[in-house]
């Protein structure tokens, strides 16, 4: 198959495209033929080896963990998906080697759901890994109907789900953003503030009392700035820094793969209550300049490629 694959470590310049083996379907996997697959910052910092510590990691390596795509088969043990089928996953393994920028990828049968016919693929090979992190952190600080949601860096991939999320919840949220993005931030239902040394006093000027709960997916000031902010800090939670949020009492959210909630998600952007921003889809054959305009940091919403 052709994949997009990494025999060194580095940046965007040590990804290649060539023939990579098929991968081999076991019994409780399901194959995929891909047709887009999401692009996200865990991908290139996978590629520069930063994640080495925390999961084994083998070369070649092919990036990617979420993609959007038809069932080309199915293990003895699978019976609720079969050829022919519309997915999408997440398919974060328990060791870095067989990622989703190819034209074939296999994994289990846990990490797929059903991909409603109203998404594009473009659109579901976007959602998976960034609707999770979102929704899962959402659900780590209970946000709910009647709360004020802090969500940082809600322009971005993560952050611009997580503010729909939270709107379709019930919720009031106010997301951080450079002022280029604040028309963006407001059409997706919440109240924008900037980046920088005042953000703690422009919430309060929107919250007075603080916010009930705070999601964070830029780490650094932010993590501090949402437990300052938050009513109670053990309802802030980020992805970015384990460390950090631990010491201010919050919660770490690494993304879980969830077939169930990634359905309820895929159901949620059908019924036109999320909308997934794409702002390009690049062939597979340029991932490397996906990899350059991620690691830009001013992406508004999702970079995906298509296969």
């Amino acid at each position: 198959m052709r994949a997009v694959f990494h025999s060194s470590y580095g940046g965007p310049e040590v990804l290649e495209v060539g023939e990579q083996p098929d991968p081999v379907v076991g019994p409780d996997s399901v194959l995929i033929r891909v047709k887009a697959a999401g692009v996200n910052p865990v991908d290139f910092k996978i590629g520069a080896g930063y994640l080495q510590g925390a999961f084994p990691s083998f070369l070649p390596t092919i990036a990617g963990w979420d993609a959007a795509g038809v069932v080309e088969a199915v293990g003895p043990a699978v019976h609720d998906l079969a050829p022919g089928d519309e997915v999408l996953g997440y398919l974060r393994k328990d060791f870095v080697r067989d990622g989703c920028y190819a034209e074939l990828v296999a994994g289990n049968q846990r990490h797929w759901a059903l991909k409603p016919p109203a998404l594009s693929w473009e659109v579901a090979g976007a959602l998976p890994l960034a609707g999770l992190t979102a929704l899962q952190s959402l659900e780590a600080v209970r946000a709910g109907s009647g709360d004020t949601v802090l969500v940082h860096a809600a322009s971005g991939g993560v952050g611009h789900l997580a503010v729909q999320i939270a709107k379709a919840r019930g919720a009031r949220v106010i997301g951080t953003a450079s002022e280029r993005n604040h028309d963006f931030v407001r059409s997706l239902g919440a109240e924008p503030v900037a980046y920088g040394d005042g953000l703690v006093d422009a919430v309060r000027a929107l919250a007075p009392e603080g916010v009930d709960a705070a999601v964070d997916y830029v780490g650094g000031d932010a993590i501090r700035q949402s437990a300052e902010l938050a009513k109670d800090p053990a309802r802030t939670a980020s992805n970015v820094d384990p460390q950090a949020v631990s010491e201010v009492g919050g919660v770490y959210c690494f993304v879980t793969p969830h077939a169930e909630q990634l359905a309820q998600l895929a159901a949620l952007v059908a019924d036109g209550a999320v909308r997934v921003e794409v702002q390009e889809a690049f062939p597979l054959e340029r991932a490397a300049d996906a990899w350059r305009a991620q690691m830009d940091g001013h992406v508004r919403g999702k970079l995906v490629l298509t296969v």
